[in-house]
């Protein structure tokens, strides 16, 4: 039993020496337009990592196996790089994608060398300090030593360095700027046709980023539109919110109360102001007094009757908004003013769902996007356009679950921002929800056609954002 726990206690030694050096090791390379400095997080998930603290603005790729994030931090920017970029003329990529390359793989040589070093050392200490009594000999702690670190490197050499294939790349701020990762996104434009392209925009966006990009972006004059969901009356996430839609449409697929009860009123008054246009479907927190009030301020809210209108009679079915054919069922357990609010539970039977297919099925040839609040209400129906797929492209825009997600089947497209209000304000106190929302960039010409969503997560305590663009006209990788 001593010798086996001398043994442990040197290789468990060694390991930590290694993991040490590993994350301490750092080192500036210049690689043409900028001067980075290259570091190891150990224990962190497994990406490869560009910011610009600059600008504040990051690049994340997960593309590293080990459960550690290399990162390269620009510590600054060659000026005349920047003026001949934002001027107009050429950054030789092949060359500055080269440098970079290779300044990456001497890091790594030179970090899996100094790890090795320092484990090796710091084992033979221990090894030399443990030695002798009724212990293990020494050449068996010191084979120990060294069988630990070959192994430790070997691992490295296998799952450290970066894959080739670079997946969907995630753009995050850090700050009370929350729109920062989208106008990253913006900047950027990544490039939808290889991940070659990807590689070159990231590199040549080290030198854009303090410019005006100035026309790179393939998507930057097509029209947009926000999404949000599940406010729960939490007004602390107005602000962000309308930051983001400013000058867009803003889809609402409900739940932008608590009970939907007249003490919430000047949220409404506020929120329709939200965006260019303000689109709302209810959801099972929400009320027909609600739908009634929003209406009055100016909001668009949509039922399976049809538009909602003032004197409480309904209008047409489809509206257009943004060049697009929308419709929108309200929540059937939407609470009601006359039965004093009660909860309607969140529970869909199914004999809601088969009602809703039905609805669906009868518009879904005249509409481009369909509004709807709980994923469970619609089920049925998205099983039927899975099997047999709309004739032209289709988006469904739901809430809800307070998870943020993008899929795809063909021509069929679901989007769910998440919840904006972190879940409501209970959630926010207690930290344990991000405010969500989503983007869509699509074209209308000459029909509509859904070409990429930014999916955005802030950390209500931080201010911390990330977002990230999944392309809908190429294949589609579904965020985790």
């Amino acid at each position: 039993m001593r010798r086996t726990l001398t043994v442990a206690l040197v290789v468990l030694s060694t390991l930590a020496a290694g993991i040490t050096a590993l994350a301490t090791f750092r080192l500036d390379r210049n690689v043409e337009v900028a001067t980075v400095r290259m570091g190891i997080d150990v224990g962190r998930s497994g990406s490869l990592d560009l910011y610009v603290p600059l600008v504040d603005w990051g690049v994340r790729f997960p593309v590293v196996r080990a459960p550690a994030r290399i990162s390269l931090d620009v510590r600054s920017v060659d000026r005349k790089a920047v003026e001949r970029v934002a001027a107009g003329g050429k950054l030789d990529v092949a060359r500055v994608r080269l440098k970079a390359r290779d300044a990456l793989a001497s890091y790594l040589r030179l970090a899996l060398l100094f790890t090795a070093a320092v484990a090796l050392g710091f084992g033979a200490l221990v090894a030399l300090a443990v030695r002798g009594g009724r212990g293990p000999r020494l050449r068996m702690t010191l084979a120990a030593v060294a069988l630990t670190t070959l192994a430790g490197i070997a691992l490295l050499v296998i799952t450290l360095p970066p894959r080739s294939n670079l997946g969907p790349p995630e753009y995050y701020a850090n700050g009370p700027e929350v729109p920062t990762a989208l106008r990253a996104l913006e900047s950027i434009g990544a490039s939808s046709q290889t991940l070659d392209d990807e590689i070159d925009d990231q590199l040549v966006g080290i030198a854009r980023l303090v410019q005006s990009p100035a026309g790179r972006a393939p998507l930057e004059r097509l029209p947009r539109l926000t999404v949000a969901s599940d406010l729960h009356n939490n007004v602390l996430a107005l602000p962000a919110l309308e930051r983001a839609a400013r000058g867009q449409p803003l889809l609402f697929a409900g739940d932008l109360t608590d009970r939907g009860t007249l003490l919430e009123r000047r949220l409404v008054e506020r929120v329709v102001h939200i965006g260019t246009q303000f689109v709302f479907v209810s959801g099972n927190h929400d009320s027909d007094a609600l739908q009634r009030r929003l209406v009055r301020a100016g909001a668009i809210v949509l039922t399976r009757r049809g538009r909602l209108l003032p004197d409480s009679t309904f209008g047409p079915l489809v509206v257009r908004v943004g060049g697009l054919r929308i419709a929108g069922y309200d929540d059937p357990n939407l609470r009601i003013a006359s039965e004093h609010y009660r909860d309607n539970g969140a529970l869909y039977t199914t004999a809601q769902q088969e009602s809703f297919d039905r609805w669906l099925q009868a518009v879904q040839d005249r509409v481009d996007v369909v509004m709807v609040h709980a994923p469970a209400l619609a089920a049925r129906a998205v099983a039927r356009l899975r099997a047999t797929p709309p004739r032209h492209h289709l988006l469904i825009v739901w809430g809800h679950t307070h998870t943020a997600e993008l899929k795809r089947a063909k021509r069929l497209t679901l989007l769910n921002p998440g919840s904006i209000g972190a879940g409501g304000t209970g959630n926010l106190a207690d930290g344990t929800g991000d405010v969500g929302l989503a983007r869509l960039i699509y074209d209308v010409s000459p029909r509509f056609n859904p070409l990429a969503a930014d999916l955005v997560v802030i950390d209500p305590g931080t201010g911390s954002a990330s977002a990230k663009r999944f392309r809908l006209d190429g294949a589609l990788t579904e965020p985790s």
